[in-house]
């Protein structure tokens, strides 16, 4: 059974202005640096490991990466830990940066 929900742009938005998720960007740290989506967290391991152990399970995680396909895989990892609302943002940053016309 598929433990989190793969979401649109524009749903991440709505999901971002309803229930203001946790936003953790899983990309590298040279991309997250040259842009991401307001008030995402930089993802490395750390942090991660740090939130699976300890983190608020009933908090909204919206997670993206660069194209859905990684954070798919984080958003699953998460889910298995018993996090119960876990969203992947379809098209990652790339889709988030079309639907709002940002510069690429």
């Amino acid at each position: 059974m598929k433990t989190f929900k793969t979401v649109s742009a524009a749903e991440a938005a709505q999901l971002i202005a309803d229930r203001n998720p946790l936003i953790l960007d899983c990309r590298d740290m040279k991309d997250y640096r040259a842009g991401h989506i307001d008030n995402a967290m930089h993802v490395h391991e750390q942090l991660r490991d740090s939130l699976l152990k300890k983190g608020d399970k009933a908090r909204n995680l919206l997670i993206y990466c660069y194209y859905g396909h990684v954070s798919e895989h984080l958003a699953e990892m998460f889910g298995d830990f018993g996090f119960q609302q876990v969203y992947s943002l379809a098209g990652g940053y790339a889709g988030w940066k079309e639907q709002y016309n940002l510069p690429r």
